[in-house]
């Protein structure tokens, strides 16, 4: 398996408590979870030319 790449990566404290609590439901680490993330966006780009959501770059409204 070829050796992946470390990235330093900062999240706000709302934003890592909703990645850990879907990664919860879906028996994934939030470091896999983070992956498996990006890894469907690179596919649904590769496919369409555009990312997950038209609003992909509105502000998350996270109501915790």
């Amino acid at each position: 398996m070829p050796e992946k790449k470390q990235i330093p990566l900062r999240l706000s404290e709302k934003l890592y408590n909703e990645l850990a609590a879907w990664a919860e439901e879906d028996f994934r680490s939030v470091n896999g979870q983070i992956e498996y993330i990006l890894t469907e966006c690179v596919k649904q780009h590769k496919k369409s030319g555009k990312y997950v959501s038209d609003e992909i770059d509105k502000p998350p409204d996270f109501k915790l």
